[in-house]
């Protein structure tokens, strides 16, 4: 009977630590992944290989308290945190909502400040020269669609760069249109037809693959 009472404790100790070992692996996993880091360079701030590393985000090895320690640092998180199995579900989602928060900022920040821009092109003209030059605002559009492609090909959904494409498109055969309004430039406009095609099959390859 305390034989295997004995059996049952030491087998309860190894699954705890076994799940324990997965817990910690899947988290350092995961957070490398968040940080955008290589096995490579997390090896190589430790001064550890990369089969070490590889080691224990499989759980096939448990770091030591030094090594995780070194690993919070590193994260910017905690001992008790890195070792929680709802780690995953509350922190690194709270990471992934608080990244994606601050890209929109910025991709938000770039364009405002085309429109701050072409706002203080349109006041200076009209207070130096007394003119007024509305169109600067309507440039403001293909330029600001400019930039949400660079953005979005950066940190966004692929498939919008499409609906920003299209919108540069017509607001750049816009903008000439109103440029040079004394000169009638409907047929302009044609041009925007076939490439709004060519736009719409091509988003329709990228949807196959």
């Amino acid at each position: 009977m305390i034989i295997y009472l004995l059996y049952i404790t030491q087998s309860y100790i190894i699954h705890g630590m076994e799940e324990l070992n997965k817990i910690i692996g899947n988290n350092l996993l995961c957070l490398r992944k968040k940080f955008n880091y290589k096995q490579s360079e997390v090896a190589e701030k430790l001064n550890y290989s990369d089969k070490t590393i590889s080691k224990w985000e499989t759980g096939e090895v448990v770091p030591s308290v030094e090594n995780l320690v070194e690993l919070c640092k590193l994260y910017n998180v905690s001992l008790d945190e890195i070792t929680s199995k709802d780690f995953q579900s509350k922190k690194l989602d709270n990471f992934t909502k608080n990244s994606s928060t601050n890209k929109l900022i910025i991709s938000l920040l770039a364009i405002s400040a085309v429109w701050i821009l072409a706002t203080v092109i349109f006041v200076y003209a009209n207070l130096i020269s007394n003119s007024v030059i509305w169109q600067v605002f309507v440039w403001a559009v293909p330029a600001s669609m400019v930039l949400s492609i660079i953005f979005n090909t950066l940190w966004g959904k692929p498939k919008a760069n499409y609906i920003y494409i299209s919108i540069l498109i017509w607001s750049l055969l816009a903008c000439f249109y109103l440029q040079f309004l004394q000169y009638n430039l409907i047929p302009l406009f044609f041009i925007g037809v076939p490439c709004q095609v060519a736009i719409l099959l091509w988003s329709g390859i990228k949807k196959k693959r």
